[in-house]
């Protein structure tokens, strides 16, 4: 049997074991504790592969008030070359957040929780989440999930004390979660919207709360407009937004588009989420958006690893980019991939005293070379390291001196 799924020709020899093991590499869930208001998030497959990680984990879990995970994207009743077994894959995603050590108090799905709004699809979505170990789910329907009478159906099942198109919000141990709608009445041009009243809605939420409540925002489509050509946008997602920039922490949860994209803008963290069933192209790298078969090998470093730490400063929660292994001390290990012709993430930002480690994804050499001369690598073939600890705060532009288009930063604070 064949471990690389190689084209989307039904002849590639791949079955349904072949393509649990290639998902058992993706990332198929967040795990999100909350401390003190501050959330942190780890992503479940990693941390079946890394012990230390794993150890970091459960240190942040044993001092967190809460915890709560995220899942996207699951398109039960699909079945075509890219994954002929969504249920199957979509079970090694709740067995991730069973195998944790602490249950977590809520499950968010963030969207497309079917592929073409059937009744048999959304049963067998509930069976499986009824294994969950969770005490409370919440939903947002994705352009899946409403595909047929404007998404009554969906708000029979899952939009219960919901309101409008099925917008919501509730408090959770201090945190405030808001629940909004963008996959209905769009517009020609494919991205999302939330519309006035939903908008009017938002701000009435959201003016009675204090400026330190920490907010957790999830829609289906990203708020943000992460390759508006393929529709990953919201068209009124700025204003939205533009309400939320009064609070010290504010993070947005998304998918959509089947892959982990993360960016940080002053007091907001923005992730979009795997899917649990197929990924796709990553923005513009493609003729469209839509289910991609890949091999193997890439699929982890498609779906994404890196989490988001808060650190709490007196008068805000300011927000980096950090990686697993972050501790409280702000020194971080943290890991960027070269992978087709691009370092990811182009630019990280690290305490002094933390180390950065380079990994080449690409099947070509590639070199990190620092701008100042600081650092320089030897070449780099697939799967060579290299690490730099960074002692001293600046900025430090850098580039591969065989491929000098493709640059990146290192910020140390």
């Amino acid at each position: 049997m064949k471990d690389r799924i190689i084209d989307l020709q039904p002849s590639d020899d791949i079955d349904r074991r072949g393509f649990l093991k290639c998902m058992a590499w993706a990332g198929s869930g967040l795990l999100f504790t909350i401390a003190g208001g501050v959330p942190r998030s780890f992503n479940l497959s990693h941390l079946q592969r890394d012990p230390a990680a794993a150890e970091d984990a459960r240190l942040a879990v044993s001092q967190a008030s809460f915890t709560f995970v995220q899942i996207s994207d699951s398109h039960i009743g699909f079945g075509k070359d890219a994954n002929k077994d969504v249920l199957g894959t979509l079970g090694l995603a709740i067995g991730k957040i069973n195998a944790a050590d602490a249950h977590p108090d809520l499950l968010i799905h963030t969207g497309d929780l079917s592929h073409l709004s059937k009744d048999s699809e959304f049963d067998a979505l509930d069976q499986l989440l009824l294994q969950v170990k969770t005490s409370d789910r919440y939903f947002v329907p994705g352009e899946h999930d409403v595909l047929e009478d404007n998404g009554r159906n969906y708000r029979v099942r899952y939009g219960k004390n919901t309101l409008g198109d099925g917008w919501y919000s509730f408090d959770h141990k201090g945190v405030h979660f808001i629940g909004l709608v963008n996959v209905l009445n769009l517009k020609p041009g494919g991205l999302g919207a939330l519309g006035l009243p939903q908008l009017d809605w938002l701000a009435k939420d959201l003016k009675p709360l204090s400026s330190s409540t920490p907010i957790v925002v999830f829609a289906h489509v990203p708020l943000w407009e992460v390759y508006p050509d393929w529709g990953w946008g919201t068209d009124d997602g700025g204003q939205a937004l533009s309400m939320l920039r009064r609070f010290g922490s504010v993070t947005v949860l998304n998918g959509h588009i089947h892959q982990s994209i993360q960016k940080v803008e002053g007091n907001m963290t923005f992730h979009t989420a795997m899917s649990t069933a197929f990924p796709q192209p990553k923005p513009g790298q493609a003729k469209g958006p839509g289910p991609m078969v890949v091999p193997a090998s890439e699929l982890r470093q498609m779906l994404g690893l890196t989490t988001v730490r808060y650190i709490e400063h007196p008068s805000h929660l300011a927000i980096v980019d950090s990686s697993l292994a972050d501790k409280s001390s702000g020194i971080q290990d943290l890991n960027v991939s070269i992978d087709n012709f691009t370092f990811s993430p182009v630019t990280v930002q690290v305490a002094r005293g933390s180390r950065v480690t380079w990994t080449n994804l690409d099947d070509i050499p590639h070199t990190v070379v620092a701008d100042d001369k600081l650092f320089r690598s030897k070449v780099l073939d697939t799967q060579d390291k290299f690490d730099f600890t960074f002692d001293r705060s600046g900025t430090y532009p850098y580039y591969c001196s065989i491929h000098p288009h493709m640059t990146g930063t290192v910020v140390v604070n």
